[in-house]
């Protein structure tokens, strides 16, 4: 399984205009790549610490006080506010991290790059001032603001602004807010994504990106939807622990890598999950703004949408819970049948059934082919052994007409199964074509009503009631409408309530999408209700 081609990353080595990006890169939510794009920027020959820039950028703000992000975890900083603090700094202080780091990158390492240790005790943030001589490499400039529309109490740095000119393609958009992103040493941050759509434009130094689609969502386990950090995946990047995350195994099939060198910029569509790794002394620069989905989506609208997101999750979840059980390729494929989807009645299998076979008083059993007689011998044993009868030497099938039925009994119990593929009826209904099915049931209920009662009322699962009723959309698909009203006048007559029977079967399939549904809170959105401990999987 392979990322598809829709959604691969595009390059593009010349800025495409406003209306091509808005078209043929924003409209499609796929990553693209722009080479060279922000080189005329004065940041990105001001900046440059190998020419100068860090003098520059001590000189215009090394008096501003920064919030830095300090990880015990360092090289790795991950976002959630549980695995890192925010500390004030003065933007001066951490040049000089940056300056210390190039005078001793060729020669070693001296004490200030030693052993990592952080002593809160010690720090002295007292007049600005944070001592933090032991433990540089665990301090990120990460989101600094330089502009921000909606929180302009939190600008920090909004001297640099005239130093960014905003790409031609975004000139019409309405920006959220533009941030600094440096580090003075290699940096790895955590698997997330964005609600805003994002351009990355790297000033100096080099970052790789990896980017997987939101549909590879719960390969990466998302923290749970109420959470502070809903955002991020649960998955440690250090040392991922599979026992708890096996579908973690799997993400890298989906990964896309961005490597991004000084000059380029990456369009990161809003929902895509990434995670960046920066060489020593990059500094990056990123803009923020709202998809045109988002800022168009109406408030009144939200719980609709929320319902048939949830819906076409939960139909999806459906079809690869059956995929698991070996059980997801249709054995019939009804947009090949002739005549608008009605049957062929050249096919000898199908004239029986359209000559009405079973519905006139004759005996179906004695019609059946062979497989159909394996496959309702495998049914009526199935039941009588996991239902209790009243006369256990009874014989369940014979080519009689007249044969026994399965005795009615007060201890019937459902058949429940811990693995899909474990189901047996289930596996028998789904490998059976449905044509033949239908000549089964129609024998079951002219010979051994009680026993197609017991099937569906007592041992049918909620997987084998999700299957069976495929099933009769497979058979409808196949048949005349008069046959079809025939068929299941005939198999609804085999219980005694036949309003107890389809609710049966629809109680059966709402416990299977019930299912489908906790799955896809926990795939999608983190939450697992089988858990009293959020996030725990």
């Amino acid at each position: 399984m392979s990322v598809g081609e829709s959604i691969r990353i595009q390059r593009f080595e010349e800025l495409p205009t406003a209306t091509d990006f808005e078209s043929l890169v924003e409209a499609r939510n796929v990553p693209a790549v722009f080479s060279g794009c922000i080189k005329r920027w004065r940041a990105f020959s001001k900046w440059n610490p190998s020419n100068g820039g860090l003098d520059y950028l001590q000189e215009r703000v090394g008096s501003f006080m920064v919030e830095a992000m300090l990880s015990r975890s360092a090289p790795i900083f991950y976002g959630d506010i549980g695995s890192h603090e925010r500390v004030p700094l003065l933007f001066s202080t951490f040049i000089g991290f940056c300056k210390k780091r190039m005078q001793n990158k060729d020669g070693g390492l001296d004490a200030c790059f030693g052993p990592q240790r952080h002593d809160p005790a010690g720090s002295n943030t007292e007049h600005g001032s944070l001592q933090l001589e032991h433990v540089p490499e665990q301090i990120y400039l990460a989101q600094v603001a330089i502009m921000n529309n909606d929180h302009e109490d939190r600008v920090q740095l909004e001297t640099l602004r005239e130093d960014v000119r905003i790409p031609p393609i975004l000139e019409a958009k309405e920006l959220s807010s533009i941030n600094l992103w440096m580090n003075n040493a290699q940096a790895r941050s955590s698997t997330h994504y964005d609600p805003h759509h994002n351009l990355l434009c790297i000033v100096s130094g080099r970052k790789q990106v990896l980017l997987w689609p939101p549909s590879a969502s719960p390969l990466l386990y998302p923290m749970p939807i109420y959470g502070e950090a809903s955002n991020h995946s649960s998955v440690a990047l250090e040392s991922p622990d599979y026992s708890l995350y096996p579908r973690a195994k799997s993400s890298m099939k989906f990964a896309q890598k961005a490597v991004l060198n000084a000059g380029d910029a990456l369009f990161i569509p809003e929902g895509w999950f990434h995670q960046v790794d920066s060489d020593d002394l990059t500094i990056a620069v990123n803009i923020w703004w709202r998809s045109k989905l988002i800022s168009c989506m109406l408030e009144h609208m939200d719980t609709y949408f929320l319902r048939r997101i949830l819906r076409r999750l939960i139909d999806k979840e459906m079809d690869q819970l059956l995929d698991k059980s070996g059980m997801g390729e249709t054995r019939v494929h009804a947009c090949e049948q002739p005549n608008n989807g009605e049957t062929d009645h050249d096919d000898d299998n199908d004239i029986l059934m359209l000559k009405g076979k079973g519905f006139e008083g004759e005996n179906i059993l004695l019609e059946l082919e062979p497989t159909a007689t394996q496959v309702l011998h495998e049914l009526v044993s199935l039941v009588h052994n996991n239902v209790s009868v009243t006369d256990q030497e009874q014989r369940l099938l014979s080519t009689s007409a007249n044969d026994s039925e399965l005795g009615a009994s007060d201890e019937f119990q459902k058949l429940e199964t811990a693995n899909l593929k474990d189901d047996p009826v289930a596996k028998i209904l789904w490998d059976v074509e449905p044509l033949t099915l239908r000549n089964v049931f129609l024998a079951m209920a002219q010979n051994f009503p009680r026993t197609l009662e017991a099937l569906v009322l007592h041992v049918l699962s909620p997987v084998g009631a999700e299957v069976l009723t495929r099933k009769f959309d497979e058979m409808d698909q196949q048949t005349l409408a008069e046959d079809r009203n025939r068929f299941y006048e005939a198999f609804y007559s085999a219980f005694d309530d036949q309003s107890m029977a389809m609710n049966s079967i629809l109680k059966g399939k709402e416990s299977f999408a019930q299912q489908a549904f906790k799955n896809v809170l926990e795939k999608h959105v983190g939450v697992n209700p089988e858990s009293s401990k959020p996030g725990v999987r």
